[in-house]
């Protein structure tokens, strides 16, 4: 039987993952634990033949946390019937663990009790995502005794930044007491489509520079030199940055105690303002990319405006970028609106001839889930649509370290 790894990538209420065979990469299986802890949870999995064809399976459950969800996942793995992959737990050889914040010293680690100690410590700055992510790397120690599982940090490629980049000009007793410092998020997104971007030129990492914008309902653009992260829109959480689906980004930070005061809010009230009912949502009443597109095309000034901003601070970004990086040879969309919107690419990227960034409308248009060039033959910079994979990511890291046996 040929070795498989696991691959959990987790959220606060829900978690993907996926089978792979090591070797080859076939992806064999894939699936989705979403609304865990309410009664309505519900596990969707699809199995693939080795054409390709998925074959689905839907699984509605009360899952009551992580731990329940992952112990239906693994009675799924192991049954044919119910669209297993797997003869036995053995054939797993590792499991990798996308964990949101472990950091500046942490960019992926075989999990120890010091591994976990460190998830812990930062939960106070991770308190939706690292207490779910902790529970599945237990889960999983107890479902496949004895099977190595990797931690691989959200914030782990964004751990180069230099520190005149990552530092916030706060009195500094209260950056080092609360560990305050810009730390960057979607790190194994931005890790795979840099890669996957100097790959498309015929060229390593270390040879070129790249600006990935990563845009989906969360978003985050980085600056990435010689194969190393040097810049990042999202900050000490992941509401710093460009406007998203309900997160306001970028803001005057004097707002947030005007807000409070005027509004008689709870910092927790600010919070999830700022962060559940702002961006798209806040300026429009859509969260949806799609739904905000449709909204202007059929004339909402609303929505016309949302598209407007949502565009603009990605553009702001790549300015500040080609900025920071002097020189670059490739601007990579991913993500669900990056790799699929093209009206907002092309917005994003139009004015920008002077930087030697020229958009090809035609390639634009072109939908097809590979990498592709959408700029000119004549493009001094280069652009391109690059599907992230961050589970395949995952799995390269996780099996790499296991083989290193660090």
């Amino acid at each position: 039987m040929s070795q498989k790894i696991l691959v959990i990538n987790g959220g606060s209420s829900s978690f993907k993952y996926q089978v792979l065979e090591e070797g080859t990469e076939r992806r064999l299986c894939q699936g989705l634990v979403e609304r865990i802890g309410a009664p309505d949870s519900l596990l969707t999995h699809k199995r693939f033949t080795a054409d390709g064809e998925a074959e689905k399976f839907v699984y509605p459950g009360n899952y009551c946390d992580h731990a329940a969800g992952m112990a239906k996942v693994a009675e799924v793995l192991l049954d044919p019937a119910l669209g297993g992959v797997i003869s036995d737990k053995s054939d797993i050889v590792v499991i990798g663990h996308r964990v949101l914040l472990g950091g500046p010293d942490y960019q992926e680690a075989i999990v120890t009790p010091e591994v976990k100690q460190v998830i812990r410590d930062y939960i106070p700055l991770g308190p939706l995502h690292n207490p779910g992510n902790l529970t599945g790397i237990e889960a999983m120690e107890k479902i496949f005794p004895g099977v190595p599982n990797v931690a691989v940090f959200d914030t782990g490629f964004h751990a180069t930044m230099p520190d005149y980049a990552y530092t916030y000009a706060l009195p500094r007793e209260l950056t080092r007491k609360y560990r305050i410092r810009r730390y960057g998020f979607h790190g194994t997104s931005h890790r795979y489509v840099s890669k996957a971007a100097a790959a498309l030129l015929g060229k390593k990492p270390e040879e070129v520079n790249v600006i990935v914008c990563h845009l989906g309902n969360g978003s985050s653009i980085s600056a990435v030199r010689a194969g190393k992260c040097v810049d990042t829109s999202m900050g000490l959480t992941p509401l710093q940055g460009v406007v998203m689906g309900t997160r306001c980004g970028d803001i005057d930070a004097a707002i947030v105690p005007f807000l409070m005061k005027n509004e008689g809010l709870t910092p927790d009230q600010i919070d999830n303002l700022m962060n559940k009912k702002s961006g798209y949502l806040g300026l429009c009443g859509k969260s949806d990319s799609r739904d905000i597109e449709a909204g202007m095309n059929a004339g909402d000034p609303d929505c016309l405006l949302t598209f407007k901003v949502q565009c603009y601070s990605v553009k702001k970004y790549i300015g500040a970028y080609l900025a920071v990086l002097g020189h670059v040879d490739i601007i990579a969309f991913a993500g669900g609106i990056g790799e699929n919107a093209v009206s907002v690419r092309a917005r994003i990227l139009e004015g920008l001839e002077e930087f030697g960034i020229e958009l090809d409308p035609e390639a634009n248009a072109k939908r097809d889930g590979t990498p592709h060039y959408i700029s000119t033959a004549n493009s001094r910079v280069k652009v391109a649509v690059v599907p992230t994979d961050e589970e395949l990511e995952i799995s390269r890291i996780a099996m790499r370290l296991v083989k290193e046996g660090k």
